[in-house]
C-alpha cells in the first residue's frame, strides 16, 4: 500500500513538472481553456494597438524603432501588423518580409508580441472583395500563411496569426458562404499553418465585418489552439452595448480565448468619422470595463495618421480624441498586463 501512495505522487510530481515546463518552459504563448497563458504560465491579457499597414508604413519612413518604442510607451504588450494584399504584391514579397522581420525585432526590443494579420475584407470563399486593396487568392492567402508560418516558427515574439481580418458576405457584390463553408476554409488554413508551426496560435473571425460570434454557439472551430477574433465598433449596437455584445460575441469568451483585434472610435466631426466608429468616450469606458469583466484581450484601431479611427493626429504621436483614451488606459495597465 505504502509502496503503491509513494508511486502515486512520484507520479503526480512528475506530471505536475511536466505541465508546468510545457507551459512556461519554451517562451511561446499558449491557448489554455479560454485564456492565453504567458511563457511564464500565467493568465495574459493582449491589451495594445493596430499598426496601420507595414508597407504604407515603410513608404511614408514611419517604419522604424522611434514607432515601436512609441507604442510601447503607450503601454501596449502587443501590436498588430495589418498586412493588405495589395500592397504586399506591390512592394514584394522579399521586400515586405524583410521589413517584417526587423519590426519583429523592434517589437522583441520593447517587450511587445505581434499579431500577423492578412488583412482582406469580403469573401475568400468566392474571392470577392470590398475594395481592389483586398483582392486575393484562396491560393495567395495560403501561400502567405504558408510563408509566415516557416519563417516565424522558431519566433514565439509572432504569436497570434489572425487568418483573414473581416469576413464579410452582406457588403454588395461579395457573393455567398455559409458558415459552414467558412469554417472549413479556416480550418484548412489553420492546419496548413499548423504543419510548418503546430505553436501558432490562430485567430478566427465571424461574419458582419468580424463582428459576429454567434455562430460558435453551435458550430466552434474544430481544431485546438485558437481563439476568436470580434470588431465589437460602437455602431455595430445601439447603446446600451454590453447585453448585445455578450449575445454577439462575449458568451463565447467563457469557453474560448477572445480577442477583439479591431475597437476604437473618433467623434462624429473629426477627420475620417464614418459608420460604425462614430462615438465619444463613453464607449472606451463601456468597452474596457467589460473587456475587464470577460478577461477579453484587444488592440485598438488605428496607430496611424491617417487611416481613422486614427490614434494619432501627427508623427509627434500627439495622440487623437480616442488616442488620449486608450493611451491612459492601456499605461494604467501596463505595469501587469497579466490579469
Amino acid at each position: 500500500m505504502r509502496k503503491n501512495i509513494l508511486s502515486a505522487i512520484l507520479i503526480a510530481t512528475l506530471s505536475a513538472f511536466s505541465s508546468v515546463s510545457c507551459t512556461a518552459g519554451d517562451g511561446w504563448v499558449k491557448v489554455q481553456g479560454n485564456k492565453f497563458i504567458g511563457p511564464d504560465g500565467k493568465e495574459l491579457i493582449f491589451r495594445g494597438l493596430c499598426f496601420s499597414d507595414p508597407v504604407k508604413l515603410v513608404r511614408e519612413r514611419q517604419w522604424n524603432e522611434r514607432y515601436f518604442a512609441e507604442a510601447a510607451d503607450w503601454g501596449a504588450n502587443v501590436v498588430r501588423f495589418a498586412v493588405h494584399p495589395q500592397n504586399l504584391n506591390s512592394m514584394g514579397w522579399d521586400r515586405t518580409f524583410q521589413a517584417m522581420d526587423q519590426g519583429i525585432e523592434w517589437a522583441k526590443q520593447h517587450g511587445m508580441y505581434v499579431i500577423m494579420d492578412w488583412h482582406s475584407i469580403g469573401n475568400l470563399k468566392d474571392e470577392r472583395y470590398t475594395s481592389g486593396m483586398y483582392n486575393t487568392t484562396k491560393a495567395e492567402t495560403f501561400r502567405f500563411w504558408r510563408t509566415v508560418a516557416l519563417r516565424y516558427k522558431d519566433e514565439p515574439t509572432v504569436a497570434l496569426y489572425e487568418i483573414f481580418n473581416e469576413p464579410t458576405v452582406t457588403a454588395p457584390n461579395v457573393g455567398t458562404c455559409s458558415w459552414t463553408e467558412w469554417k472549413q476554409l479556416q480550418e484548412q488554413i489553420i492546419d496548413t499553418i499548423r504543419t510548418y508551426n503546430p505553436k501558432a496560435i490562430c485567430l478566427c473571425a465571424g461574419f458582419n465585418w468580424a463582428y459576429d460570434l454567434t455562430p460558435i454557439a453551435k458550430e466552434p472551430i474544430a481544431r485546438t489552439g485558437v481563439a476568436y477574433v470580434s470588431h465589437p465598433y460602437p455602431m455595430k449596437r445601439n447603446e446600451p452595448w454590453e447585453e448585445q455584445w455578450e449575445k454577439d460575441f462575449g458568451y463565447v469568451a467563457d469557453t474560448y480565448p477572445v480577442i477583439c483585434t479591431e475597437i476604437g472610435f473618433c467623434l462624429e466631426n473629426e477627420p475620417g468619422a464614418h459608420v460604425p466608429v462614430m462615438s465619444t468616450d463613453v464607449y472606451g469606458e463601456h468597452i474596457t470595463r467589460y473587456f475587464e469583466k470577460k478577461g477579453i484581450s484587444f488592440t485598438v484601431w488605428c496607430f496611424d495618421t491617417s487611416w481613422a479611427p486614427m490614434l494619432i493626429s501627427d508623427w509627434n504621436f500627439t495622440p487623437t480624441t480616442q488616442g488620449r483614451f486608450f493611451k491612459a488606459y492601456l499605461q494604467s495597465k501596463a505595469v501587469n498586463h497579466q490579469k
